[in-house]
């Protein structure tokens, strides 16, 4: 038994002691730092150090907090009510006149009138310079005026304009020229009503027309040349009135 003793005793001799050794005087601890402190400290701006920080003090690292905005993004809200309007800007210029439109469609008559209101239409016109025609239909138009009751007739385009329904009596007075032929119809609306015609001759002579016609609201009455292989012409002068149109209405078809 002794003999086992005196063997391990010099085993025990030659363990290894180990002591702690504390740091040198003077020499600051090292500080305590966490796993994820270098990550928060790239997410924000270096803190500033305070004096005891530079002088190598044990300070506690500062913390600051991230947060991360679109995690807590809300839902969109409801559209708000409308405001109210401005106000009006300033008028613009006037812009250019357009194109004319297509002639419309005629219109329905419209209601009777006053049954004590007279109606009546009558018209007289001539011309005074001759004309050649140069299209197959051209109309005749005047420059004389001897009575135009209500302005009923369009000077400027040779129609008379029926405002009061009924029955009317038309006449047409041309003068004829040497060797030329005459042909004239007188139209209500596009269709040929009567035609005034005479040969070519070597004499001039008056030609006459006349009709009745039953007109409604906005009928057009309107003498036209009509021209063929042949020359047309009527004659005048600017001393005498050799064509001359003449109208007026006999019964309205109201009364």
């Amino acid at each position: 038994m002794f003999d086992h003793l005196v063997l391990l005793s010099p085993v025990l001799l030659f363990l290894p002691l180990v002591i702690p050794v504390p740091p040198p005087r003077g020499a600051p601890p090292a500080p305590c730092r966490r796993c994820c402190d270098d990550l928060e400290l790239q997410e924000g701006p270096p803190a500033p150090q305070t004096g005891d920080q530079k002088s190598g003090l044990n300070q506690m690292p500062e913390v600051r907090t991230y947060i991360n905005m679109t995690i807590l993004k809300g839902d969109k809200g409801n559209r708000g009510d409308r405001g109210t309007p401005g106000k009006s800007g300033e008028e613009g210029a006037t812009g250019s006149q357009g194109p004319m439109g297509p002639k419309g469609t005629k219109g329905q008559a419209g209601p009777p009138g006053n049954p004590c209101k007279t109606q009546d239409a009558a018209f007289s016109v001539g011309r005074r310079k001759s004309l050649h025609s140069v299209d197959y239909y051209q109309a005749l138009v005047f420059d004389t005026e001897f009575v135009n009751l209500h302005g009923h007739f369009d000077m400027f385009k040779g129609k008379f304009y029926c405002h009061v329904p009924g029955i009317y009596f038309f006449n047409v007075n041309i003068h004829t020229w040497n060797f030329k032929e005459t042909y004239l119809h007188i139209m209500r609306n596009d269709k040929e009503q009567a035609i005034v015609y005479a040969q070519p001759s070597e004499r001039s002579i008056m030609q006459s027309q006349s009709l009745m016609l039953p007109l409604e609201l906005n009928d057009e009455v309107w003498v036209r040349l009509y021209k063929r292989e042949r020359e047309n012409a009527v004659y005048s002068d600017d001393v005498d009135v050799y064509i001359t149109f003449n109208g007026y209405l006999i019964k309205p078809t109201l009364e």
